[in-house]
């Protein structure tokens, strides 16, 4: 459920979903990971702190800490907007008219007026505030068992997924991990 609600600005941790516009598998097309990746190096630059994650092919599930006085929404918004242009930039360059013209029909009308020529990601995100240690566990649980879900079986144990915090979890810090994770531990007790 995507939610345009502006979220609280206090330093709260957050469960954040971003979606490919109709569910279609365009991180995995595009081997877009490495850009996520990246900007979730530069939100880190930005003072949030990244505390969980899974990507799949056409979404991403998120617990992000934001700083006091940081938007989480200016925060996905220009995520999807950064990993947007990479993405049609990846389709141009492997020549996927096919998916490029799908991605046009996902235009809404006003869409075109503000210079946009395709749909990448649904237009809202889903984003949670995590009210307490709880909530968090279960969101992190959750991510963790996407990809060996029924619906996706990517992986035959969760540990084994290489596009998810399970791992670091699993194994610790000193566990190598391309996202620049912190434990929710240190957010929340210090």
């Amino acid at each position: 459920m995507g939610v345009r609600t502006l979220q609280r600005t206090d330093g709260a941790v957050f469960f954040c979903t971003f979606t490919c516009w109709s569910w279609l598998p365009l991180i995995e097309r595009t081997k877009a990971y490495d850009r996520i990746y990246n900007w979730m190096h530069i939100a880190t630059g930005k003072g949030f702190s990244i505390l969980g994650y899974v990507i799949m092919p056409n979404h991403v599930h998120l617990l992000i800490h934001a700083p006091e006085g940081a938007s989480i929404n200016a925060l996905l918004a220009n995520a999807k907007r950064f990993l947007a242009y990479d993405m049609l930039d990846r389709l141009h360059a492997s020549g996927d008219q096919d998916l490029l013209t799908q991605l046009q029909a996902g235009l809404r009308p006003g869409d075109a007026q503000r210079g946009q020529r395709h749909r990448v990601f649904a237009t809202s995100s889903d984003i949670r505030e995590c009210l307490d240690e709880p909530m968090l566990i279960q969101k992190l649980e959750y991510m963790h068992g996407n990809p060996v879900s029924d619906a996706w079986n990517l992986a035959e144990n969760a540990l084994d997924y290489p596009h998810s915090s399970a791992a670091f979890y699993a194994h610790g810090p000193g566990h190598p991990c391309p996202a620049p994770i912190v434990h929710y531990h240190m957010i929340l007790h210090g």
